[in-house]
């Protein structure tokens, strides 16, 4: 631990600025890896009738000039062989929700600035690492969890986190502290500081203040005079100063959920269902401990072409219980799947969430009767695997080796994706 206090400051804040690389083709790489991974492709307005805008460009299309704000006519000039796709953002804001809920696991002090950014404060998260660690793991796990490419920076505050992450692209991580201005930025553009547009920049350079070095070094009376109290804030800009907090707003809970990446494809039911059995098991448990019942089930199966497939079913009775999540976890499977076809990833996830000191739960007499003693035993196990660990006790169907190996060898720690169905995947 006094390895990793020295890399987190007495006084100030270490802020991190996360931004997902080409996110909507990304999104469509991730979905569609065997159509579209490295290939030229475009999100535009209206690929089916070839005019409109272009949204957003892959890398590799944006190597050939392709950018943001074209027309599709000019980007399939520059780009003949460019594959164009028509927006989905129902799918986007799934993947949006998916990679926040990482994020989340770090820090509560989340500010999400668009679909595909968000500041974090990570100044209290040194239980997790350091802050390039802390970055390393969020990078691996959006790209493990989601086959999703992230730019990450980290910096003292929000402005130098955001110039930072805009750094290396795509999948890189900087760092960018007060001290290193003058060699990382102040001999750019001034157009290049975050915050400064076009028009701006022009104003500047009319001035004779050409570099972001320049701006840090004018006199602020003589930036006043010319551009109010935003001349003011550039010169503070350009020499790493901004004092804006990160505003996090409460996300509450919509799901609780785990997934995991098996070894090998699996094609066997029973198989399967040993892995969906500890994986309803782990999301009980978290329930649990957050008193939380679950009013619907969510399975996410992906195969090893990568389409992921999501199925829910609403309950009857709200629930905690990891034998009612699994049982309806199972049914989803068997219905939906069946032996025989295989599978690389396996999810379940607890949906339609309410607090329990406060839900209204209809029991009948059976249930009635039974549910102190049930809610008293759960609770002793529950105390037991805090104590002794997650294999102190066991139900009987996580015994078989096989099942409980390959669960272990592919956990993942946290909330993994659970998001809104493309409808092409509602078809599949």
């Amino acid at each position: 631990m006094e390895n990793v206090e020295r890399y987190y400051p007495s006084k100030g804040r270490v802020i991190l600025h996360v931004d997902m690389n080409a996110f909507y083709c990304s999104v469509h790489e991730a979905e569609q890896p065997e159509l579209y991974r490295g290939k030229m492709t475009a999100v535009a307005g209206d690929s089916e009738k070839r005019r409109g805008i272009v949204v957003t460009s892959s890398y590799p299309a944006r190597r050939k000039g392709v950018r943001t704000g074209m027309t599709v006519n000019q980007a399939q000039r520059l780009c003949p062989s460019l594959i164009l796709i028509k927006p989905d953002f129902r799918l986007y804001r799934a993947y949006s929700r998916a990679f926040r809920e990482i994020l989340y696991n770090y820090t509560p002090l989340i500010e999400a600035t668009s679909i595909d950014e968000c500041y974090m404060d990570i100044t209290g998260s040194r239980q997790f690492g350091t802050p390039l660690e802390i970055a390393e793991e969020i990078q691996r796990r959006i790209q493990n969890e989601l086959s999703l490419p992230c730019s990450i920076g980290v910096a003292p505050n929000k402005l130098l986190a955001k110039m930072a992450s805009d750094m290396k692209k795509p999948s890189g991580i900087s760092v960018l502290r007060i001290r290193d201005l003058p060699q990382t930025l102040w001999s750019k553009p001034c157009g290049e500081l975050f915050g400064i547009g076009a028009k701006t920049a022009e104003k500047l350079n009319r001035m004779g203040i050409r570099t972001i070095g320049e701006l840090a070094r004018t006199d602020e009376k003589r930036l006043q005079v010319s551009f109010g109290v935003f001349g003011v804030w550039m010169k503070r800009a350009a020499n790493g100063k901004d004092h804006s907090e990160v505003q996090s707003v409460p996300e509450p809970s919509k799901s609780v959920g785990h997934t995991t990446t098996l070894p090998y494809d699996v094609a066997e039911s029973a198989e399967a269902l040993r892995v969906i059995l500890n994986l309803s098991d782990q999301v009980a448990r978290r329930m649990r401990k957050q008193h939380l019942l679950a009013g619907s089930v969510q399975i996410t199966i992906r195969t090893p072409e990568m389409k992921t497939i999501t199925r829910s079913r609403t309950l009857d009775i709200p629930t905690e219980a990891a034998d009612d999540i699994y049982r309806e976890a199972k049914a989803l499977y068997l219905r939906h799947w069946g032996d025989g076809k295989p599978v690389r990833l396996l999810g379940v996830a607890a949906q339609n969430l309410s607090d329990k000191s406060t839900a209204a739960i209809q029991l009948d007499l059976f249930d009635y009767e039974q549910q102190p003693k049930k809610e008293k035993l759960t609770e002793i196990m529950d105390k037991l695997r805090d104590k002794f660990g997650e294999d102190a006790l066991m139900v009987a169907g996580m015994l078989e080796e096989d099942g409980t190996k390959r669960l272990k060898a592919g956990r993942s720690p946290g909330i993994s994706f659970h998001g809104e169905r493309s409808k092409d995947q509602e078809n599949r």
